[in-house]
């Protein structure tokens, strides 16, 4: 039995991925099938305006073999709003029990507030890991993958890698195939490839980063060329030392590694938007040959530069 703990505010999509993947039967796969028990302390509304009133309380909750907490409500997330302690006791009794704990999306920061992710890896949206590692720092967070499989803990990754690690169950508990026909079935892929570090964003500072800002554009606009701590130094007139100390403080790393991450992010964005051949967006952002972009961009990102490419167009089509 699958239990699914319905939160007053929170987002409908998670919500309904949970409904499809387990909550719809599919006999004809398995038989029996899951059952999906909707979990509240009382009625509640969506953010997206939907009256919702769970068949079950809580308890429902406590005796379930699975417990899934899709994304919070923002202001539990980013305010200071604070959940049901009768929610969090559930999951404790929960997870006391032996169930199977998971979370999709910020869904994480409920397990975390629970204490079932302390000394655990556990990921959540990109947008969020720092918030979540600095709010519960005995937790590992992993900002780069789709999912963790702890056990008896799973966390998701933002969005649609809830469905990823709903798949990833599925596939644990009924197989491959079953798996499979439901991925095909839902037209999504049963395994993406990578994580979710191939999705996030590497932006310039919004800051002037200490007087740095007109460097950092100097720099983005010429990112083919073999530039050298050296010569970013030159260019600003200070020492490489000085320029190292002030780098950092501006951007919190290095600036080779900044040089990296930006020569990284233009190529994906050539790859998205461009049809040049591998070795040439190798050779425009400054990782040189096709060889050498495909390392470093399958090392970054997960994948490698034309399982990318075919990703996101697939998305866009």
């Amino acid at each position: 039995m699958v239990a699914l703990a319905v939160i007053d505010g929170m987002p409908m999509f998670e919500l309904s991925i949970v409904c499809e993947t387990f909550g719809l039967e599919r006999l004809d796969l398995a038989d029996p099938w899951y059952e999906l028990r909707l979990t509240a302390s009382g009625s509640v509304r969506t953010r997206n305006g939907f009256a919702l009133t769970p068949p079950y309380g809580l308890d429902a909750l406590v005796n379930a073999d699975t417990v899934v907490i899709p994304a919070l409500p923002g202001d539990y997330v980013d305010g200071d709003a604070r959940l049901d302690p009768d929610l969090l006791n559930a999951l404790r009794a929960a997870h006391g029990r032996g169930a199977r704990m998971v979370s999709l999306c910020t869904g994480a920061f409920a397990l975390a507030a629970a204490g079932l992710l302390d000394g655990r890896t556990a990921t959540t949206h990109w947008m969020r890991t720092d918030l979540l590692r600095a709010r519960h720092p005995r937790v590992r967070v992993d900002p780069s993958v789709l999912y963790v499989d702890d056990g008896d803990v799973l966390t998701s990754a933002g969005r649609s890698a809830g469905l990823d690690l709903c798949l990833h169950i599925i596939r644990n508990d009924l197989g491959a195939e079953v798996a499979n026909q439901v991925a095909r079935r839902l037209v999504v892929q049963a395994h993406r490839p990578g994580g979710q570090a191939q999705y996030i964003e590497a932006p310039m500072p919004r800051s002037n980063g200490d007087g740095l800002a007109p460097l950092l554009q100097w720099a983005a606009e010429r990112l083919h060329r073999p530039l050298t701590v050296a010569e970013l130094a030159r260019q600003v007139g200070l020492s490489p030392r000085t320029l190292a100390r002030r780098f950092h403080d501006a951007t919190g790393t290095t600036p080779l590694r900044w040089l990296h991450a930006q020569r990284l992010s233009r190529a994906r964005q050539l790859l998205e938007s461009t049809g040049l051949p591998v070795d040439r967006v190798g050779e425009e952002c400054g990782l040189g040959s096709a060889g050498n972009l495909r390392h470093h961009f399958t090392r970054a990102v997960g994948v490698t530069p034309t399982e990318y490419r075919r990703a996101f167009r697939q998305t866009r089509a």
